[in-house]
């Protein structure tokens, strides 16, 4: 019995010189898990406005930095390797993301 071709993939791979916009992919998505790769490169969230999502999201800094603030005034400061869980319903927004760097990210929400 053979197994099956599987072929590797590369989290940095296809991710362009400059972005204009924030770059999400999403790298696998089942009944109840999506995993996302985001690249930001000083792309922030909406001044207005806060993400409050339906599910749980653990995320993770692979390369670069972010700011995660929360409506309270607190901060969190990611830097390569750093990772939260963010709960389900917990209203948060990405702060700020260096300009010059390109910040890649690993999202899983559950």
């Amino acid at each position: 019995m053979s197994l099956p071709v599987v072929e590797a993939n590369n989290l940095f791979a296809g991710i362009q010189a400059h972005l204009n916009d924030e770059l999400i992919d999403v790298i696998l998505q089942g009944d109840s898990v999506r995993v996302e790769r985001i690249v930001s490169q000083g792309h922030t969230s909406p001044d207005s406005g806060w993400y409050d999502q339906e599910q749980d999201e653990w995320v993770i800094v692979l390369q670069g930095e972010a700011v995660i603030a929360y409506p309270a005034g607190e901060e969190v400061m990611l830097a390569a390797g750093d990772y939260i869980n963010i709960p389900a319903r917990v209203r948060h927004k990405v702060k700020w993301t260096p300009p010059g760097v390109k910040t890649v990210w690993l999202a899983i929400f559950y």
